[in-house]
């Protein structure tokens, strides 16, 4: 329909359509997530990461662990290039994301030693394809890549997402501000973070409540 009634395209195919023919179809309702990882499955998962029980493609091990340290967009993780890195700075700086505003984050010592590890190829990608080296790792790749493991029962339940939740839940619970980690994790203010990313503020909100009924809060409620 845009392209139909675009003014601005002078492309020649017209569809000649007047109203969407999908319209009346409803979709299917986003469902925020909540999983997250506490401290002993974080644990599990990275230090499988360090020694899997399979052989695995490398760059996928690190892009995963370094998703887990830095709380970043998963494609931002995985289209890593050498021109981001800054090594006598220790910061990653990207000039375009998922929202359209540059963002540079400082990495902690483990994630900047990780970084530092990793020898990028001919290409600049620190995570390269399997396939294709000229391509950095897909996301939908490293989605697969945590798939398969967790079926194999060798990692906690999780999800690539997750793990940015889990960030930024834990680092909520070590103290960190909450403006602070919107910034860390590029979130505009007031937007899907608290709802879709921000656990752990839910969380104390809800062991309070408990606490104040005699009771324990189970793990997953909701």
């Amino acid at each position: 329909m845009k392209s139909e009634h675009d003014y601005r395209s002078r492309s020649p195919h017209r569809f000649k359509l007047v109203f969407n023919p999908a319209a009346g179809i409803p979709t299917e309702p986003k469902v925020a997530g909540t999983r997250w990882l506490d401290e002993d499955e974080w644990v599990q998962l990275y230090r499988w990461l360090e020694c899997p029980d399979v052989p695995v493609h490398p760059p996928y091990l690190r892009a995963v662990q370094l998703i887990m340290l830095s709380g970043q967009r998963v494609e931002e993780i995985a289209t890593l290039h050498k021109t981001q890195w800054d090594a006598s700075e220790r910061i990653i700086d990207w000039s375009r994301t998922k929202n359209s505003r540059p963002h540079a984050v400082p990495l902690p010592d483990l994630a900047a030693e990780l970084v530092e590890s990793i020898t990028s190829n001919a290409h600049g990608w620190y995570f390269p394809s399997a396939m294709d080296p000229s391509k950095p790792v897909s996301h939908g790749t490293l989605y697969a890549f945590i798939w398969r493991h967790r079926d194999r029962e060798v990692i906690p339940v999780v999800t690539n997402r997750d793990l940015r939740r889990t960030w930024k839940t834990l680092a909520g619970k070590a103290g960190v501000s909450k403006e602070i980690r919107d910034r860390i994790q590029n979130h505009a203010l007031q937007d899907v973070s608290s709802k879709a990313y921000d656990r752990w503020e839910l969380h104390a909100r809800e062991a309070r409540r408990y606490e104040e009924m005699g009771q324990v809060r189970p793990r997953y409620a909701p």
